[in-house]
């Protein structure tokens, strides 16, 4: 199996890379905590990117990958990531107006109890940006597909440790058109999304990473960098090493989707596991590398920690697609 980027994935990469240190630096980050308002001016530049919701796994990955080194905040991870795929799965028509990236929208499925499969809950948890988005997905038993306008549905805010990714509480108060699905479509939607999330962690545990590996050259103690002491460079490495791992593991899990291989499913739960681990250590480590610093509300850090754990509770926690994984590969 060929990890190596092809030409144009260089390229995809490369131009996300630049376009997001130029329109969401940290600042940016941090005025959208008090003004959501803040991510519609981010949302105008990537709307030009809304065609890899209907495209390669691969392909937004490795977009994600950027989206999470940055925080990126706003609407573009649950119309791309997650509601295109699933108007692909409808073959709805309102999909061409999201991949020209004049529509937005979100997926809520997940129940009461938090865990994201098709359950007949009216109040839907854990909802996306869903008082910013123009269409809602609602998914219940059958499985079915109900479309919704914004206005169409109640929604209320559910604070999290992220500030960059607002979710909500949905329940719908207003008609919509339903639409039967495939169980497995729905299945490949969430498995879709939940590659997507794990590339976006292991760009926010590359950013974690990079930061602390800085810090850890300029930063003196006893007249020496803190990086010349042989336990921060044992850190610094296993850092680098979880990141690596993830990093592979998301890239495998998103060319078995795309391949429609047998190992897809265990794949997925890999990808987001060894995305979840790699994240929340990054973020453990970095604390302690910068120190007092590390704790600070003005030293950036703390947004991708919050990121890194928002993520890694989000679509599943690590110990529950490790049972996952644990079911696949145990059950006859």
């Amino acid at each position: 199996m060929d990890f190596a980027l092809t030409e144009e994935q260089t390229l995809l990469r490369d131009t996300a890379r630049a376009l997001l240190a130029n329109e969401c630096p940290p600042s940016v980050v941090r005025a959208h905590i008090d003004d959501p308002s803040v991510a519609d001016g981010l949302w105008a530049h990537l709307r030009d990117f809304a065609p890899l919701g209907d495209g390669p796994s691969t392909d937004l990955a490795i977009f994600c990958e950027e989206l999470g080194y940055a925080a990126a905040p706003g609407v573009f991870f649950p119309t791309v990531a997650q509601f295109a795929p699933l108007l692909h799965a409808t073959e709805h028509p309102l999909l061409d107006d999201v991949l020209a990236g004049s529509t937005t929208g979100t997926v809520a499925i997940a129940g009461s109890s938090g865990e994201w499969a098709v359950n007949g809950d009216g109040v839907k948890t854990f909802v996306a940006e869903a008082d910013r988005v123009d269409w809602i997905a609602v998914v219940g038993t059958g499985p079915e597909v109900r479309l919704v306008a914004r206005d169409a549905v109640s929604v209320r805010r559910v604070r999290t440790v992220d500030s960059s990714r607002r979710l909500f509480e949905v329940e719908v108060t207003g008609t919509g058109e339903t639409h039967a699905v495939e169980p497995g479509a729905v299945e490949a939607v969430l498995a879709r999304a939940t590659v997507a999330l794990a590339a976006e962690m292991v760009g926010t545990a590359r950013r974690m990473a990079g930061m602390s590996i800085a810090y850890a050259k300029e930063r003196y103690q006893f007249g020496v960098p803190i990086g010349s002491f042989q336990a921060i460079q044992h850190k610094l490495a296993d850092v680098s090493l979880a990141v690596e791992r993830a990093q592979s593991a998301v890239q495998y899990a998103a060319m078995a989707l795309d391949a429609g291989d047998a190992d897809r499913h265990r794949a997925v739960h890999t990808a987001k596991a060894a995305a979840g681990a790699a994240a929340t250590k990054a973020a453990k480590d970095g604390v302690q590398t910068h120190g007092g610093i590390g704790f600070t509300w003005e030293h950036d850090l703390h947004l991708f920690i919050r990121r890194a754990y928002g993520s890694a509770y989000w679509m599943g926690t690590t110990d529950w697609h490790h049972d996952r994984l644990a079911d696949l590969l145990f059950t006859p």
